[in-house]
């Protein structure tokens, strides 16, 4: 059983360095481009559950590549919640509140590390009781402190697992032991 993790592909806000949760913008087309460079990545795979957050740069990702017709919503995968500073990069947030990480202190008005944290244990579960194979359609923060959970490393420790739009990630076992059997791999895309 694994739990395949793919990050959605390029917006204008991602490529910007732009905080985007609840900011429903699509993907841009070299996203688009990348997304369907997934379906090949992905082909011959049997996927028992496909989940996809609700905002439109995943669903459309999964539809590109193939999974979105069998993709079911799941709002516990839906982007950190940025609050005051969505929209903002990291830069423009330090101007008034230097040192300033979404990794540990969260955002106004938005959410904790710990708070994300607990809505991925709830997917990790979702996945781990699926008959096979999952397949996750989501976010650059969420998927990071997801892949930290899968591990039993709190949330905030995601901010040490880079990843990028596109990217193909794996969860598996070693014997009954969860690891991280791929990370951020975009070899895909070149």
């Amino acid at each position: 059983m694994s739990i395949v993790l793919v990050r959605h592909g390029e917006t204008e806000w991602s490529a910007t360095g732009k905080h985007t949760s609840t900011t429903d913008v699509p993907l841009l087309d070299s996203g688009r481009r990348d997304a369907e460079r997934l379906r090949e990545r992905l082909a011959g795979r049997d996927f028992a559950l496909v989940l996809t957050s609700p905002y439109i740069r995943s669903r459309e990702t999964a539809s590109l590549a193939g999974l979105g017709a069998n993709a079911q919503v799941d709002e516990d995968l839906a982007e950190f919640k940025y609050g005051d500073y969505e929209g903002l990069t990291t830069p423009e947030i330090r101007k008034t509140r230097p040192g300033w990480s979404v990794w540990t202190d969260g955002a106004p008005g938005g959410e904790t590390a710990g708070q994300v944290g607990a809505r991925a244990d709830r997917v990790i579960e979702r996945a781990l009781g699926a008959d096979g194979d999952v397949a996750v359609f989501a976010h650059g923060h969420l998927l990071r402190v997801l892949g930290a959970r899968y591990i039993d490393l709190p949330a905030n420790h995601g901010g040490r697992l880079a990843l990028s739009t596109g990217s193909v990630s794996e969860l598996g076992f070693e014997r009954e032991r969860r690891v991280i059997s791929l990370w951020n791999d975009t070899s895909h895309l070149r």
